[in-house]
């Protein structure tokens, strides 16, 4: 694969309340962690692929990712999140683009980068987001290094942690993903949903 391939970061750095655990991306789903799952439909389309984490971790290191501490102390949304990971980019010189991702979306399609990446070409190079089934959904995004001054001004000056407010005073542009089965950005937030997901692998592969 060539070098000109966007970075991506897996979100990890959530408070998992609603799950009960500390570690959510290490819960198994069908006997894979949901962090695992997640890399393999990523890692081929995007480099470096690097992991959010609130602080420095070694809970990740057989995943044999770059986790990149979040920026500020404490749980501030995946804002925090994306603020480390462009500025980890700037710091290594990578140009080319972020998609964002949580680690807790086992059916994340794997031509998400390239769609991503189509619909961001142009000269203004905006933030791409994904809509599904009419609601926009912002964890899965590109962002590029431009965006990184506003991003750390809503971080560290206006205390924001989530995207949707950061993401509506930006130009984006909007990939409204086909209706298909198994929801491509179901997320993992509580045990019904692991039951679930575990019911949607099962349909899957019989």
């Amino acid at each position: 694969m060539s070098s000109d391939r966007p970075a991506g970061v897996i979100l990890a750095g959530g408070q998992s309340n609603r799950m009960g655990v500390e570690r959510k991306a290490l819960l198994e789903l069908g006997g894979r962690t949901l962090l695992a799952r997640v890399i393999d439909r990523l890692q081929e389309h995007l480099h470096p692929l690097l992991l959010s984490c609130e602080s420095d971790t070694r809970d990740f290191d057989k995943f044999g990712l770059t986790v990149v501490p979040d920026l500020v102390p404490g749980h501030r949304g995946p804002l925090a999140g994306l603020c480390s990971a462009l500025s980890f980019l700037g710091d290594i010189g990578h140009e080319n683009g972020l998609l964002l991702c949580p680690c807790d979306a086992p059916f994340v399609p794997e031509n998400l980068a390239q769609e991503m990446v189509k619909a961001g070409r142009g000269s203004d190079s905006p933030v791409v987001v994904i809509s599904w089934q009419g609601f926009m959904q912002p964890t899965f995004s590109m962002w590029q290094s431009h965006h990184l001054p506003v991003i750390r001004d809503a971080l560290f000056n206006r205390s924001m942690g989530g995207l949707k407010r950061i993401l509506t005073s930006l130009p984006h542009a909007v990939v409204e993903w086909p209706d298909i089965e198994p929801p491509p950005f179901f997320n993992v937030n509580t045990p019904e949903e692991l039951a679930a997901a575990e019911l949607w692998l099962d349909r899957m592969e019989t």
